[in-house]
């Protein structure tokens, strides 16, 4: 089943029927409201909003691990992931779309990026921290979509609700950064661990200064409701040309593929919920 996971301009759909509101209750604490069970163009699949509904959590403060849990353990085996984005290249422009191949991870608060514990330990690679398999479907197929969408990109995540000085984003500029925003990490990574497909689809809605001539928007709210037709074409072709996605877990770089633990050794509460972490959908 497919998981939308959306924030910032992407808080619910209203085209999206609501079947079922979901607990949000996990051993990770609670997740983030707005968890339910939708239909998307007659094919059921979950959606969260990633800062609540009421825009009301900052970037760091979001129980990822809460979140990814909840999905796992209600029948996600995919994740789409929509946000806003402020661009860092000229090229990259306001109302486009942007699939990073690649994450910089710059936030600076202790945001709990793992499933691993005491006597469960795994190393799970994030060589490839995104589904390219699926992105790579998409752009044989960009061409049904009226926007532009820019693929292989590096997204840098920076810790908020601050944007950075012109040196800083010179210098993400000279580290391949394309886009910045303030949720993908550790998004993806527990996605990963989770054993789950993680395609994140990014709107631009404005440039991060990184010198005096960087275009300035005056717009970026407009920009932000032209984005949401196009979040829901991307969330719609999801669901019915990347169907296969899904259907079942594939993901071989998981945390069931290299867990390091005897069951012996857990303890009740991770017995609670590990086998919803390595178990396939």
């Amino acid at each position: 089943m497919w998981a939308f996971i959306g924030s910032s301009g992407f808080e619910y759909f209203d085209e999206f029927e609501v079947l079922e509101t979901l607990p949000r209750e996990t051993p990770f604490g609670l997740c983030s409201d707005g968890l339910e069970r939708v239909k998307v163009k007659g094919q059921e699949a979950l959606f969260l909003c990633r800062t609540g509904q009421e825009q009301h959590l900052l970037p760091s403060k979001i129980n990822y691990r809460a979140n990814i849990y909840a999905l796992k353990k209600h029948g996600a085996t995919s994740i789409l992931a929509l946000s806003s984005v402020r661009s860092l290249r000229a090229e990259l422009k306001p109302g486009d779309m942007v699939i990073p191949y690649q994450y910089i991870d710059r936030t600076k608060s202790s945001r709990v990026s793992t499933f691993c514990d005491d006597n469960l330990l795994a190393y799970v690679s994030l060589t490839h921290p995104i589904c390219e398999e699926a992105a790579s479907k998409l752009k044989d197929s960009k061409k049904k979509f009226d926007f532009a969408i820019h693929f292989g990109q590096v997204y840098v995540c920076i810790e908020g609700p601050q944007f950075p000085t012109m040196v800083d984003a010179k210098c993400f500029q000279a580290m391949s950064g394309g886009v910045i925003g303030m949720s993908g990490f550790p998004e993806y990574a527990l996605a990963r661990e989770a054993g789950l497909h993680y395609l994140p689809c990014h709107f631009i809605v404005d440039y991060v200064p990184w010198d005096n001539q960087t275009p300035k928007m005056e717009c970026v709210i407009e920009t932000r409701h032209e984005n949401y037709a196009k979040a829901l074409s991307i969330c719609e072709y999801a669901v019915k040309e990347l169907a296969s996605f899904g259907e079942v877990s594939t993901v071989k770089n998981s945390l069931a593929a290299s867990l390091n633990a005897l069951p012996e050794m857990l303890s009740p509460d991770q017995k609670s919920w590990v086998g919803t972490i390595i178990g396939s959908t």
